[in-house]
Formats: structure tokens, sequence, C-alpha cells
């Protein structure tokens, strides 16, 4: 079975990402970028919206280009089918709810020091939308 899912890209002032830790299977405690599950009758827009809101209480701005998208195993055969989409947010303090234990903004070193959730490193530098970056391009 194949399970439509959305992830935001989304950086602050300083060039930082956002990330949630995990707060529930798959990836319990590892942190990834905000995102879930695609509820039934909404846009992918929607709900990139209403993720990042429940995960970070953070509102969407705008929800730009996709960024990527990847499929990943998960149990009992379901294949979740991620899109990732550059977002950004209104100003204000991330406050980690919903299925995130925790909530932060990240820059490059830290991210490559933290617990992430397999292949999100390698995916974010394959797509050329990791913090940081010497052109300053996304």
């Amino acid at each position: 079975m194949r399970v439509n899912c959305v992830g935001a890209v989304v950086f602050d002032a300083a060039d930082r990402l956002l990330l949630i830790k995990r707060g529930r299977p798959p990836g319990v405690g590892l942190w990834s970028i905000p995102g879930g599950r695609v509820e039934t009758g909404e846009t992918d827009e929607t709900a990139v919206r209403r993720e990042v809101f429940e995960e970070t209480g953070l509102r969407v701005h705008e929800v730009g280009r996709l960024a990527g998208a990847v499929d990943r195993p998960g149990p009992g055969g379901v294949t979740y089918v991620i899109r990732d989409y550059l977002a950004s947010v209104s100003p204000g303090t991330p406050v980690a709810g919903d299925d995130a234990a925790d909530v932060r903004w990240c820059d490059r070193a830290e991210l490559a020091r933290l617990p992430i959730t397999e292949g999100l490193l390698e995916t974010l530098t394959d797509w050329g939308v990791l913090p940081g970056r010497a052109d300053g391009a996304r």
C-alpha cells in the first residue's frame, strides 16, 4: 500500500532549517523536517500548512516549489510516498506539538551532529536545499 505524505523544508532568516524530533514511529527520537500524511481530500499545499502548524505551532506563509520526492518503506509493507516542498513561515517561536517531541532551528553544522532520519541529509544534499549553501540559492 502506498501512503501519500508531504514535508516542509523551512528556513529562518539566519538560514537555519526547521526540524522536529519525532515522538512516534517511524523514526521515534530522530530529527526530521515537519510533515506527515496527506488526509483524504487535502491538496499537498493544505497538508503542508496543517502538518507544519500541528507539529511546530508556526503558520506557513507560503508553500513554494517541490524540493523533491522520495519513497520510504514503512511497517507492514507500506510505502510512504513523500513530497517535500520549500515553505516559509510567519514569524514566531516554534513549539512542539502533535507527534513532535521537540522542535528547533538547526544550522548545517548542527544538522551533521544530530541523530536524523535515515537518508535525510543525503536527500537534502542531492536536492540542493541544505542550510548554509555557499551560493545562497535553493
